[in-house]
This record gives C-alpha cells, sequence and structure tokens, in this order.
C-alpha cells in the first residue's frame, strides 16, 4: 500500500535569493523618506495679509517664493530678507508696494506703501497720531493699484467778525466752511480774508469786514494815515486809553465809532477796519479834523 504524498513546502520568502535584495531596497526607500522628511520645512507664507501653511525643501526664503510663485521686487517688503536661509516653523511675510496719493490739508504728495490697510499706511507714513478727516476709513483696504486719500487734519484758526475775535478748531477745508461751522454769518458785499474758497492752515485769521457802502475818496485816502495812528496810539489796534475811553488805532470814543457805522469795540477790528472807519469820520466833518484829533491831526499832512 503506498503511502500519501506530502504536500509541497510553501516557499519561504526569506529563503528566495531575491530577498536580501528586497530588503536592502526597502531600508533604503525608508531611509529616503525619514532624510527627505527631515529636509522638509513647515512654513508660514503670508503675501499681502493672505496666510498659508506649506511644506517646503527650499533652502533659501527666494527659493520658497520661486516655488509658490510669488514675485516681489524693489519697493515690496520680504520679511526675512530673500537672502535668507528657510528654518523649519518659519514665518515669511511679503507685502507688495503700493502707491498712494497722500494730500494733507490740500499739499499732494505721492508715497509707496506697503501697507494693507489705510490705518497701517498712516502708520507707516508716521502719521498714526494725526487726528482729523480722512477721505477713506481707517480699515478700509489699500488695494495694489493704489488709492487717493485726503486728510484734513484738526487745526485753530481766529476769527474776527461782528467786532469780536474766537479761536476755533476745525477740519474745514475752505474759510467757507469753517465760518459756517462756527455760526457766523456774513452780509452780501462783505470783505472777507482770505478768500471764502482758500484753505485755512494753522494759526490763520479770517477777518469778516462789514460791506463798505460808503465810498472813500482819493483825496482823504492820500492822507498820511499812518503818521497819525502812531501819533495817537503809538501804532497799536488794540490800544485802550481809560480816560475818553478812547480805543484803537485813531483812538475813537464809542460814539465816534458808532457814527460811522462801526460795529462792536474799535480796538477789536483790524487795523484795515480802523483806518476805514476813520476815514469816514473825516469825511463826515468834511476835513475839520481838529474836532477829532486835537493833538495829532496835523501828521495827516505830512
Amino acid at each position: 500500500m503506498r503511502g500519501k504524498r506530502r504536500a509541497p513546502r510553501p516557499r519561504i520568502p526569506w529563503r528566495s535569493p531575491w530577498t536580501p535584495l528586497a530588503c536592502l531596497a526597502g531600508l533604503l526607500a525608508t531611509g529616503a523618506i525619514a532624510v527627505l522628511g527631515g529636509m522638509a520645512k513647515d512654513v508660514v507664507l503670508i503675501v499681502d495679509g493672505r496666510r498659508q501653511e506649506v511644506r517646503s525643501f527650499a533652502d533659501s526664503v527666494h527659493e520658497l517664493l520661486a516655488d509658490h510663485d510669488v514675485p516681489f521686487g524693489d519697493g515690496d517688503l520680504v520679511r526675512p530678507g530673500a537672502r535668507a536661509p528657510l528654518a523649519d516653523g518659519v514665518r515669511v511675510e511679503v507685502r507688495h508696494a503700493r502707491p498712494i496719493t497722500l494730500t494733507v490739508d490740500g499739499r499732494t504728495s505721492r508715497r509707496l506703501v506697503t501697507a494693507t490697510t489705510v490705518r497701517d499706511a498712516l502708520a507707516e507714513l508716521d502719521m498714526a497720531a494725526l487726528r482729523g478727516r480722512l477721505s477713506a476709513p481707517r480699515y478700509e483696504p489699500v488695494p495694489l493699484s493704489g488709492m487717493a486719500l485726503i486728510i484734513y487734519t484738526r487745526r485753530t484758526v481766529h476769527i474776527v467778525a461782528n467786532g469780536t475775535r474766537r479761536d476755533v478748531t476745525t477740519t474745514g477745508r475752505t474759510v467757507r466752511q469753517v465760518l459756517k461751522r462756527a455760526g457766523i454769518s456774513y452780509e452780501p458785499g462783505s470783505l472777507i480774508r482770505p478768500p471764502l474758497r482758500a484753505f485755512p492752515g494753522e494759526g490763520s485769521v479770517i477777518t469778516v469786514l462789514p460791506p463798505r457802502t460808503e465810498p472813500v475818496g482819493d483825496e482823504v485816502m492820500r492822507l498820511d494815515w499812518d503818521a497819525l495812528a502812531m501819533c495817537e496810539s503809538g501804532g497799536d489796534p488794540t490800544a485802550y486809553n481809560p480816560s475818553g475811553p478812547y480805543y484803537g488805532l485813531y483812538q475813537f470814543s464809542l460814539p465816534m465809532w458808532q457814527l460811522v457805522g462801526g460795529t462792536g469795540m474799535p480796538h477789536a477790528w483790524p487795523p484795515e477796519e480802523q483806518t476805514y472807519r476813520a476815514q469816514l469820520l473825516y469825511q463826515r466833518v468834511a476835513g475839520r479834523w481838529q474836532e477829532q484829533w486835537p493833538n495829532c491831526g496835523a501828521h495827516l499832512f505830512g
């Protein structure tokens, strides 16, 4: 009786002549993966405010940006610098330059900034502490194509009107706006300096003079009013003499000032208005200056 034949033994893989080679290849692949994994860096890349986490084998910041098609040039911000070595965990930021047409209180310049918002642009231009009115909100983005930004700073100006002087703080673009916001009205024909369309800078004096409905003759204007003022008040438009009382360049009494259409106090008005009223007074008295300026009137004639 014949015995049963044994089933053939399964082949043992490691007894294959190829087994050592396969193991070696696996070890090499595993080692390569480990080496390459050790060379890769996890990097945070921020371009114009957009953030992404990337894995890179680049050796430098420049290579990283080239691999991710991020261009840069003069005026752009690259941090760390493009030549810096790329380390694991580093944060790389790129902000491209953008033009701003900046107008501050009527003066225009063209600047380049890498900031992405108006607020940060002002900080970059050392204007973060500036207070005033902006043409765009501080949180508005600054596009790569650029933008125009108009700023009117908060300024103190002086207004002389209706015989009084006021100091006001304003961001008004024109003299007209400043007067309107200050609640100062004026009659048609009033003399306003600087002109209504002018820009009132810091410390400007805005003068509102009443309309000059009564003309002054040339022969009166040619008299030496400066000499009369020097004699009467030492040329001081704010002069005050309590003995009268008398006021201003030409030492008006209040009744005489009002007689020639003056309002308020004479010495509160600028020299131009005081001189005009003095010339009207001379005309009203038909040149009889002796009653008005008995001690100094002769100076009118040199």
